[in-house]
């Protein structure tokens, strides 16, 4: 194994299950989470001499290919109640809060909060400043709180 396929098993070994968790989360469906992680690991195998910071370029590759998959399939209203992958509560009221999230806020809240990548990061895989990530993030924040306070009563 050369050195540049040493670094993305490395990324992959360190980053896999939260990629997955967060896009599955993003896209409510395992095998768009599965099939948007294991294509950016495998470009990332490809262009592996190309990529300077190999963990920020697979996350932003795995996210543009996962809702490009949501676009295709124009389903950014999947059901979580209808999937058969169990998860321990309270993740499936998380889950199903942030799909009533725009696809923006959704994004925003899952990478920043969930998958802990900075703001540039996010403001690059949604194509906007860092100040509309800010604002994605305080709306869907705000939001999500209200949707799982009224889930509580």
């Amino acid at each position: 194994m050369d050195n540049g396929q040493e670094r993305v098993a490395a990324v992959y070994r360190d980053q896999a299950q939260r990629m997955w968790r967060a896009l599955f989360s993003f896209a409510g469906d395992p095998d768009i989470a599965s099939d948007a992680m294991a294509e950016a690991f495998a470009r990332a195998l490809r262009d592996r001499g190309a990529i300077r910071d190999l963990t920020a370029w697979t996350w932003r590759v795995a996210f543009r290919i996962a809702a490009s998959e949501l676009r295709r399939r124009h389903t950014m209203t999947a059901s979580f109640e209808d999937s058969t992958y169990e998860l321990p509560d309270p993740v499936p009221e998380l889950l199903t809060a942030l799909r009533q999230l725009s696809p923006n806020q959704r994004v925003a809240v899952i990478l920043h909060d969930y998958a802990d990548r900075p703001t540039g990061e996010v403001a690059e895989i949604l194509g906007c400043s860092r100040a509309t990530v800010y604002v994605h993030l305080s709306q869907g924040r705000r939001r999500l709180l209200q949707l799982l306070e009224d889930h509580d009563d």
